[in-house]
């Protein structure tokens, strides 16, 4: 978990996004950002232009545990682990923030953000994007997800000013630069 760690994209993260563009719907409209390195490069390497840094799409925040694996954290917690797991959108590390705490923000983001006609794209991270699907399908973030997202895709949300998030387009693939 990479949570807050302000760290830069590996090379091979790098060579992935050289050749990958935003779908045409997504051009003109309004980026925010992640203030974390590695989404200020990935969204300066997918070339959207000027972007703005909106503090609450950083990664979910975990803690003790940033830079663990989930199965290191399982293999030394065991039961302890199930249960914090187990709380599904209140699960939280030792020092982090839960899922709803990152649903909190986001929500408030949505809300400011929402103005039909205006579409605006997030460059955010998983933890982000999973908060997002909760608050689109009411997901309590026990069991499965509702709906299964590719990690290397474009995920079309539409938000309202009552904090409202309908999913529009899940698992959007990017373009090619090169045709």
């Amino acid at each position: 978990m990479q949570g807050h760690a302000d760290i830069s994209l590996s090379q091979e993260g790098r060579r992935e996004l050289q050749g990958l563009g935003v779908p045409a719907a997504l051009r003109n409209s309004h980026w925010h950002v992640s203030p974390l390195r590695r989404a200020v490069e990935s969204a300066r390497i997918l070339g959207p232009g000027a972007f703005a840094i909106e503090p609450r799409l950083i990664e979910m925040h975990w803690g003790e545990w940033e830079g663990e694996t989930l199965s290191d954290l399982r293999a030394r917690y065991g039961g302890a682990m199930q249960e914090n797991e187990d709380r599904g959108l209140h699960f939280r590390p030792p020092g982090g923030e839960s899922p709803a705490d990152v649903r909190a923000r986001l929500k408030s983001w949505f809300k400011d953000i929402a103005n039909p006609g205006r579409p605006v794209t997030a460059m955010t991270h998983k933890g982000v994007i999973r908060a997002a699907l909760a608050l689109a399908y009411d997901w309590d973030m026990l069991g499965n997800p509702p709906v299964e997202l590719a990690w290397n895709a474009v995920h079309l949300f539409d938000a309202s000013a009552g904090g409202t998030v309908v999913p529009v387009a899940l698992n959007m693939a990017f373009e090619s630069k090169h045709g």
